[in-house]
């Protein structure tokens, strides 16, 4: 499991599977090794320590056997050691900067960070919780199995529990952005991985909403009670997210492994986002009975159609950009206005091409109506600090910091 190729045979050439991407998952960071004994043996119970580490090699163990798709076993361990993990943070125990915490990417296993700082290894913890819940919502969008037409059926049950999964991983984001990022030093944060920058950070959360919105719109457009007005807030709704998104992330450094890959997914889906909003906002500027309205709308048909033909070059530079991906086969709104939008374009064009040439000088592309954003991040606090952190019950256990220093250097002369 999570291997990206299989082998047939002894000599036979490698199969390579391309994964396919409905939610952008940036690439996942795990634990990599670290002696937390050494470093708060006598500070803290030995049976803390050992939680701690017990618990974050399971984490580890768990993540590289399964390729990170254990998901449930993995929030599961994560929860509880952040409980435990929480205490190192507390100022009064004077435990922030004593333990080397290590990080490296699941994909390669290349070491990217490490850093002495507990807030630092709290920041990792939810982080990795959210891609976990980006890539359970990644695998809702992507079924195993095809109806008997041979067209792939998403329940809507499906979409909808995978809006809600985008909101939990917004809100893990949000949370790493504005409770945890202050509290490191600046000269610490630069040692980081550039897939912890502010800017990428925010863009993820960003983006995740952008994406429910997205499936919503799609769930607007199966409806048959869905007004055109709903259809249009929500495209409108959907570029906000992505212009959004694509502000935070256009002041990072982007050369990391992901970097261009993610620029490369928000574009694409502002493309797409654009398109729908210009479409829509056509068909309702259609209604109106002033060939001025007519003239607009065939406007806003002509620029879906461009921005239509630049989102699927987007797409193939996203794809094509490292590590290559493939496009889902076309889903939701989109699978209806790659077809519409063509089709009214044309037909529009041709309806009222005399008011267009009687009405050159009145050729604008109007501006779209601006709403407010519907989709929120999901509120998300740390689980309560474990109960073996009450540090009346083994005060008396721990040594002073100058023995406990003592003995690491006893212990690196006896190596």
């Amino acid at each position: 499991m999570g291997c990206t190729y299989s082998v047939y045979g002894l000599g036979r050439k490698k199969k390579l599977s391309i994964p396919e991407v409905v939610v952008f998952v940036p690439s996942m960071r795990i634990p990599a090794q670290c002696d937390l004994q050494r470093a708060l043996k006598g500070l803290i119970p030995r049976d803390l320590i050992d939680r701690l580490s017990c618990l974050r090699n399971r984490i580890a163990l768990v993540a590289e056997d399964t390729g990170g798709s254990a998901i449930t076993e993995l929030r599961q361990a994560l929860e509880e050691y952040l409980s435990i993990l929480t205490g190192l943070t507390k100022k009064e125990n004077g435990l922030e900067d004593l333990v080397e915490f290590k990080w490296k990417n699941l994909e390669d296993g290349r070491q990217e960070t490490c850093v002495a700082n507990a807030w630092f290894e709290l920041l990792s913890v939810v982080h990795m919780m959210a891609m976990l819940t980006l890539s359970e919502s990644d695998t809702l969008m992507i079924p195993e199995d095809y109806s008997g037409s041979g067209f792939r059926v998403v329940s809507t049950d499906c979409k909808r529990d995978a809006v809600d999964l985008l909101l939990k991983a917004a809100g893990y984001l949000e949370f790493c952005v504005r409770n945890i990022l202050g509290r490191i030093p600046a000269e610490i944060k630069k040692s980081f991985s550039k897939d912890l920058q502010d800017g990428v950070l925010e863009a993820i959360s960003i983006q995740a909403l952008g994406q429910g919105t997205e499936i919503q719109l799609g769930l607007a457009v199966e409806s048959q009670k869905a007004t055109l007005s709903v259809k249009r807030r929500l495209a409108c709704e959907q570029l906000i997210y992505y212009s959004q998104a694509y502000q935070c992330l256009s002041g990072c450094d982007l050369s990391h492994g992901y970097g261009k890959k993610h620029m490369w997914f928000i574009k694409w889906k502002f493309l797409e986002a654009k398109a729908a909003a210009y479409y829509y906002h056509g068909l309702v500027l259609d209604k109106g009975n002033e060939p001025t309205c007519h003239i607009s709308a065939v406007c806003c048909f002509l620029a879906a159609q461009e921005l239509l033909v630049e989102s699927k070059k987007a797409c193939i530079s996203f794809c094509l950009a490292a590590p290559v991906t493939r496009a889902p086969p076309l889903w939701g709104a989109m699978k209806h206005l790659h077809q519409k939008i063509p089709e009214v374009a044309s037909r529009k064009s041709q309806m009222y091409g005399y008011l267009l040439e009687q009405g050159k000088a009145l050729q604008s592309l109007p501006d779209l109506p601006d709403f407010q954003l519907s989709l929120r991040p999901d509120d998300y606090e740390l689980p309560g600090i474990d109960p073996a952190w009450d540090s009346e019950k083994w005060e008396n256990q721990s040594q002073p910091l100058k023995e406990h220093l003592k003995d690491c250097e006893d212990e690196i002369e006896t190596e």
